[in-house]
């Protein structure tokens, strides 16, 4: 495998002179350069602000959400899936997949992609709320 070469970095100051071999005027004159190129660059942050800040709102009246600003945040429940489930298996006995489904239609909110398996895992654990019945179908106790 081939080594890396190291570029180096390209400074505003002209020469190979380092800073301690550098008179007092050199280096005031190398901080004024070094100034205006921060003042260039802020200049154009702000202008790329600006820019985004157009892109954003032309997004914004065309009804596409924002990626920059809000976080999703994850659904709060008033109760947690375990006593969901209780409350909901109560008198019942349901399989995995209709407990799950069930779970959600009474207002048990979540953004998991495999709520299924969440559920069977709620199920299996919590044996003093849960009991098998048969083969994947479970009732509250």
């Amino acid at each position: 495998m081939a080594k890396k070469r190291m570029m180096k970095k390209k400074t505003a100051r002209s020469g190979k002179a380092t800073m301690k071999s550098m008179s007092i005027s050199d280096l005031q004159a190398e901080l004024k350069v070094r100034q205006r190129e921060v003042s260039k660059l802020q200049r154009r942050r702000e202008k790329l602000y600006e820019q985004l800040a157009a892109v954003d709102s032309e997004l914004a009246s065309l009804g596409a959400l924002s990626t920059s600003g809000s976080v999703l945040r994850r659904p709060k429940n008033e109760m947690n899936l375990v006593d969901s489930l209780a409350k909901m298996l109560s008198g019942k006995t349901m399989s995995v997949t209709e407990a799950a489904e069930q779970v959600q239609k009474e207002g048990y909110m979540t953004t998991a992609s495999n709520f299924r398996t969440i559920v069977n895992q709620a199920l299996i654990r919590e044996t003093k709320v849960f009991k098998k019945v048969a083969r994947g179908q479970y009732t509250a106790r």
